[in-house]
């Protein structure tokens, strides 16, 4: 089977996190205890296989770079290949491209040294196990132009709301694009594409002084294209808002949906050595995942604990979650409520929120 290269584009992405995107595109948001939403697409494209990726960046994007560094995790820091990090760079004074395609008019020697015939294309917002090798598999099965990749949902949450909607028929072929609202078909924002080709639309789509290539390559193109429909059938969650993260980190606490994201196949991040965590005398941690380097004195319920946290005597936290080197003063309680990384809370202190709409602080802060 011939290769795969990997491209990430953010450039359509909105910072929606609120106070959890106020310093770091959404792709960068700590999730799960030690990942980064991005960590997700990342270890998919790594067990594929796959050697060159390139990431398509425009605002906020200094704690994305910290955090890849040159993409050792996922084997990519190599001599040869690798991560490409690839601001748009709007030098050429003869280029008149617009919008997401820039990045790749103007990084085409990205996709022209590559030795792959074929691209994955991929957003950071949906999470979950894609097979990208059974994707390309059924691609080059079904003689298609394009594969999107999908997933059937039970409930219409409100996340989804912004997803593209398909229809596929039974032999897996597209037979509508749409956004019905009641519509379970999700698009997940990837697809596979023959290099040649997807080259072939840019230009035309620059040519037209169009902007999305999803939108005006592949939609408006629906009738010229042969479309398939790869169904995926594991875990999936879409983080495009705070109610969606704030939901959906708390749902890992459920046994089945942890294992169906983590156990299936690694997910890997950035290393960082930590020591176990410490519980001392009064400490009381129920239905949590607690992160390396924790050091917990007070209770601890239904909850998510990053590395390097610290719960004082007393202190309560309920349904929260807290990331990396906060520290909780004695006998603060907090209940529904979102830490960014090192916010202090002072002894004493109560913040709550609510289940539908967290209490939210954004780093840095002490209260």
């Amino acid at each position: 089977m011939k290769q795969l290269m990997g491209v990430i584009n953010l450039d359509h992405e909105l910072d929606q996190l609120n106070e959890l995107t106020y310093f770091r595109c959404g792709a960068a948001v700590p999730f799960a205890g030690r990942y980064r939403l991005i960590d997700f697409v990342m270890s998919n494209m790594m067990h594929a296989g796959i050697q060159d990726i390139a990431l398509f960046v425009r605002r906020k994007y200094r704690s994305l770079l910290d955090h890849l560094g040159e993409g050792a995790p996922w084997d990519l820091d190599r001599k040869r290949g690798g991560l490409f990090i690839l601001p748009p760079d709007w030098n050429d004074p003869t280029d008149v491209s617009i919008g997401e395609l820039s990045h790749i008019h103007n990084n085409r020697d990205f996709f022209e040294r590559g030795s792959a015939d074929y691209i994955v294309h991929s957003g950071s917002q949906h999470l979950g196990t894609v097979d990208f090798n059974a994707a390309h598999e059924f691609h080059l099965k079904n003689g298609a132009d394009v594969t999107l990749i999908y997933t059937r949902v039970d409930e219409i949450k409100r996340e989804f709301q912004p997803c593209v909607r398909v229809d596929v028929d039974h032999n897996g072929l597209l037979t509508d694009i749409h956004h019905e609202q009641d519509h379970p078909g999700i698009y997940m924002d990837m697809f596979i594409m023959g290099k040649e080709l997807f080259l072939k639309l840019v230009n035309r789509c620059i040519a037209h002084r169009e902007s999305h290539f999803f939108r005006d390559a592949i939609q408006k193109n629906r009738e010229k294209l042969k479309i398939a429909g790869y169904e995926y059938r594991g875990y999936h969650a879409v983080i495009n808002s705070l109610e969606s993260y704030y939901r959906n980190s708390l749902d890992l606490l459920k046994p089945e949906n942890y294992n169906s994201l983590f156990r299936e196949q690694p997910i890997y991040t950035k290393i960082k050595y930590e020591v176990p965590a410490k519980y001392l005398e009064s400490a009381d941690v129920r239905n949590s995942l607690v992160a390396n380097g924790c050091q917990i004195d007070g209770k601890v319920e239904n909850s998510i604990l990053f590395r390097g946290v610290q719960v004082k005597e007393g202190a309560r936290i309920h349904n929260s979650i807290i990331m990396q080197k906060c520290v909780i003063g004695e006998n603060a309680v907090l209940e529904n409520v979102i830490l960014d990384k090192d916010v202090t809370i002072s002894p004493g202190r109560k913040l709550q929120g609510d289940v539908r709409k967290p209490y939210v602080v954004a780093k840095d802060m002490v209260i």
